[in-house]
This record gives C-alpha cells, sequence and structure tokens, in this order.
C-alpha cells in the first residue's frame, strides 16, 4: 500500500544458526522464545491485571485471523480473545432457528441496542439477509458487545470490526462502551501484496468431505496425487478421518482476486481511514520482504516455501520441489512471503511498544 510505509522488523540473530520447524508447535514455542523471549514475558506480566483491545484490519485473506490466534497461543491463551465478527454473524443464523437462544438475543438486544429497528424486526431481517448484504453499524455494534460480554474482561484481538467507513468511527469510543476506560485500544494495519492473496485463493483446495482447507502451491498435505487424465496435480487429505479424499477447490476460486475485487477495494479504503486518525495507537505488519533485504533480516526458514510437483512414471510417485517463494509486491518489488510466525514476532515487539512496557 503506497504511502503507509509497514515496518520492516528483523527476526534474524546475528550468530544463531539453529533452524525450526515452524509448523511444530513445540518447535515454534522454542522460537518465539527464542526471538521474542522479553517481550512476552512483559505482555504476561501486563496481562496479569490489565487488558486491550486490538482492531485487525487487512485485505480478505491478509492472515487477520491466523496472526491473532498464533499470539494469543504464545503470550497467553486464558487472557486473551480472538473475535471474529463474520463467525459471529455466521452463528446467527443457528441462534434465530433456536428458539431458547432467539430469546436470549431479543433480550440482549432490548437491552443494549440502539437503532432504528425493533429486535422483532431485526430478527426479520437476519432471516431475509444474504450472505453479501452488511448489516446495520447500530446492530454490529451490539454483536460486538455481545461477544466481549460473554468472555468477561480480556484483551481482545476483534477480526471483522470496523467493516465499513462509518464504523471506524464508532471504533474510536467503542473502548468506553464495553468498560475498557484504563486500558488501550490500537489499529493493527496487515499489509500483504494482492499477488500473494491472488495465489492463496487461485490454489486453495478443499476436502469435500471434513471441509481442511490446504494449498496446493503453498501448502501442501503430505500426500499428492497426479491425474493422468486431466494431466494435473492434486491433494489427497490426509486427515485420518477422511480416508483419502480429494480435495478439490471450491467454486470461482479459480477466478482469484477478480472474484472479492470490490471487498479487497474496501478493506484497503478502511486501512487508510484507519491509519489517518489521530488519539488511537497502530502497529503495522508486513506480510512480505524485498528479496534484497532478507539475507539480513530473516532467516531462509521463515520464509514461506513454494511447492512445485514431477511426475515419474516410472515409479508411479509424485516429486514433490520445494523453494522459496518469490512474488511482486504491489508496488513491482521482487520479495519473498513470510510465514506466519516472524509476522507475529513483529506484532509481539509493536504491541510492547504501544502499551510502553
Amino acid at each position: 500500500m503506497e504511502k503507509i510505509q509497514f515496518p520492516i522488523v528483523k527476526t534474524k540473530i546475528k550468530g544463531i544458526t539453529q533452524k525450526f520447524d515452524l509448523s511444530d508447535p513445540k518447535e515454534r514455542e522454542s522460537y518465539f522464545e527464542l526471538k521474542a523471549g522479553k517481550e512476552i514475558k512483559k505482555l504476561r506480566d501486563y496481562l496479569k491485571e490489565k487488558t486491550f483491545i486490538a482492531y485487525l484490519l487487512g485485505k480478505k485473506n491478509s492472515g487477520k485471523g491466523t496472526y491473532a490466534k498464533m499470539f494469543r497461543e504464545i503470550v497467553d491463551k486464558d487472557r486473551i480473545e480472538h473475535f471474529s465478527l463474520g463467525d459471529a454473524v455466521r452463528q446467527l443464523d443457528l441462534v434465530i432457528r433456536d428458539e431458547e437462544k432467539k430469546k436470549e438475543l431479543i433480550l440482549f438486544l432490548e437491552k443494549n441496542y440502539r437503532g432504528y429497528l425493533s429486535p422483532e424486526q431485526i430478527i426479520s431481517t437476519l432471516k431475509k439477509r444474504s450472505t453479501t448484504s452488511l448489516l446495520s453499524s447500530e446492530l454490529v455494534l451490539t454483536l460486538t458487545k455481545m461477544e466481549i460480554a460473554k468472555r468477561g474482561k480480556k484483551a481482545f484481538f476483534i477480526d471483522g470490526f470496523p467493516r465499513s467507513l462509518d464504523q471506524v468511527s464508532y471504533s474510536l469510543f467503542f473502548r468506553e462502551l464495553v468498560d475498557y476506560r484504563e486500558d488501550p485500544d490500537v489499529f493493527i494495519l496487515i499489509n500483504v501484496p494482492k499477488a500473494v492473496i491472488d495465489e492463496r485463493i487461485k490454489w486453495r483446495r478443499v476436502c469435500p468431505k471434513c471441509q481442511t482447507s490446504r494449498n496446493l502451491k503453498l501448502l501442501p498435505t503430505s500426500k499428492v496425487g497426479y491425474d493422468e487424465k486431466n494431466k494435473e496435480f492434486y491433494l489427497i487429505c490426509d486427515n485420518p478421518s477422511c480416508k483419502g479424499e480429494r480435495m478439490i477447490s471450491k467454486e470461482g476460486d479459480k477466478l482469484g482476486n477478480e472474484l472479492i475485487k470490490e471487498r479487497l477495494e474496501m478493506d484497503e479504503k478502511l486501512m487508510r481511514k484507519a491509519f489517518s486518525l489521530y488519539g488511537i495507537p497502530k502497529i503495522l505488519l508486513r506480510n512480505c520482504i524485498p528479496v534484497e533485504k532478507a539475507a539480513e533480516c530473516v532467516d531462509d526458514y521463515e520464509i514461506t516455501p513454494e511447492y512445485d510437483y514431477k511426475w515419474l512414471p516410472e515409479n508411479s510417485e509424485v516429486k514433490t520441489i520445494e523453494k522459496l517463494w518469490q512474488v511482486s509486491d504491489d508496488e513491482g518489488t521482487t520479495s519473498y512471503s513470510l510465514l506466519a510466525a516472524p509476522v507475529a514476532i513483529s506484532l509481539i515487539k509493536q504491541m510492547v511498544k504501544v502499551l510502553n512496557l
């Protein structure tokens, strides 16, 4: 994104040659202790008495939930919550079909909602809404308060709010509305090149049985097959309960960014709007690093690998070829895409600064 300067946070430690498998939880824990142990301790001490509210802003498929969940995993699972407004809205479809849960929702709305629709009208609207229509800002605010009320006074990463330009202004006062008067709030802006999002969509594969999602190019399963008739490679779900289901692409995924073009444009406008605000600190996370700066700033195992495949007919097997994934960022710079862990390191270090620890 032009005009917003996303910093390159150095995670490489001079003289340390140890490598970590960042897909392994135990090795990932050791990795974070080595590279951000002091900062993690400061955050844990802070969370014993205080909290924060962090609003995650980034384009669709930029990894907002991934970074927040990793921060929670490493820093404090008991005192940090990740709340996805999208998940909460999807759950409403189940709530309004359950009479008891619907009554609870109506009672909460009667007590907490301020807007132009009655609770009964809201329920009726929810029943008729399509997946592409946005809820009113007043209702979104109330639903967010409801989710926070369920979980108690903890630190929150809120994913999906603000979702429209007017909701950016709402977020300025949200901390006071949910009784977090003494604790800070922060915008977290995530910059992921459109080329990265495009590849994540185009090569996404889903198990038709268990709905596990992987990526043929960037995150394969342990088993890869080859369709000789169609001359194409495919992933085989390695979830034990699926018994080797062939993973498939979702309808429209081949279109990549074209599928969500308007959403990407709105997400970028939201980030610019949030960045322009005074009085609320910002954490700026970047997914990519220029190739020319990578060697001094990150270790190779922190870079996203790319996978290609070769069919060996003589052995009837697929050979997997791995290399560092190079992409062109939005300014045309040849870059490496980073794995989630080094981006989470940047989040941890910047959060310490924002909280003045």
